[in-house]
């Protein structure tokens, strides 16, 4: 008996209309991407300029001849280095504040039973609806009764008492973690603390690199709190430090934009750093069908 052979129609190519429809999508989507590198790359090219350049008509898009004595000069004479220090300090120490007392407080909104759990955790999500201007006048009233006006601590010591975004984001994390890991740890008798730091926090990494950057990022880009509490120059971190740059009559935009591209390299690296968890979804694991 003879088989009858199957002719297989050729795959339908896509039509003009969509290949249209794709390639306006990626040029709108090259053109977005253009205007927001464009403003760091003008930064960028503007610290490679002498001052008289700097407003040069026609613009010079690429320096020529780029210079490196507007780095020179922030660096020598003037102290950059320790602003960069004081910066990487009060961020650093800022971030690990932020990760471990929200962290900490998300695990008993989301794992421990007591009395006025939700109450609670209601007015905690109550504070996102609190604009920081409100509470500027009295937090700075109390600083100035401690005696911390004029040091680093109101910017580093807040973080420790919990973040209402980092609570929230990290309660919702963990009530998606199966009951079952804590059961079975109860079990072999770990205790709370030893749930949360064993098996919460490793499960957490791609929440707490999110908050952790974004806790960087605000507390390396913050100027109201450092012009608020900083009055000692050796203090000043550099979103303060580059205001320096700018006088009544007259910005010295090159030094600025210098500064301004080194204050840059610090969260580029964090990001590097933190990329593979903040971009990658989240998998749960630990329990097996």
């Amino acid at each position: 008996m003879a088989m009858s052979s199957v002719q297989l129609s050729p795959p339908r190519s896509r039509s003009v209309g969509s290949l249209l429809l794709m390639g306006l999508a990626y040029l709108l989507l090259v053109l977005t991407a253009v205007s927001m590198i464009f403003p760091f790359y003008w930064m960028a090219a503007t610290s490679l300029k002498t001052e008289a350049r700097v407003f040069a008509f026609p613009p010079e898009w690429i320096p020529s001849p780029a210079i490196l004595d507007n780095y020179i000069y922030i660096f020598t004479e003037l102290p950059f280095g320790l602003y960069v220090y004081n910066s990487l300090k009060v961020s650093m120490l800022w971030t690990l504040g932020v990760v471990l007392s929200s962290s900490l407080a998300a695990y008993a909104f989301a794992r421990i039973r007591f009395r006025g759990r939700d109450a609670l955790f209601m007015i905690t999500l109550a504070a996102l609806m609190i604009p920081g201007q409100i509470t500027m006048i009295p937090l700075y009233v109390v600083m100035t009764r401690i005696g911390w006006v004029d040091t680093q601590l109101p910017l580093i010591v807040p973080a420790y008492f919990g973040s209402a975004f980092g609570i929230f984001l990290l309660r919702q994390y963990f009530m998606t973690i199966p009951q079952e890991l804590n059961d079975a740890a109860k079990i072999d008798g770990c205790s709370h603390f030893g749930i949360y730091w064993r098996i919460m926090l490793p499960l957490a990494k791609a929440v707490l690199a999110t908050l952790a950057l974004l806790a960087f990022m605000g507390s390396w880009n913050d100027l109201l709190g450092p012009i608020i509490y900083l009055y000692d120059g050796d203090l000043f971190t550099l979103p303060l430090a580059l205001t320096r740059f700018r006088g009544q009559y007259y910005t010295q935009w090159a030094y600025m934009m210098s500064g301004a591209t080194v204050s840059l390299v610090p969260i580029l690296l964090v990001f590097l750093f933190t990329q593979q968890y903040f971009v990658r979804g989240v998998v749960l694991s630990g329990l097996k069908g």
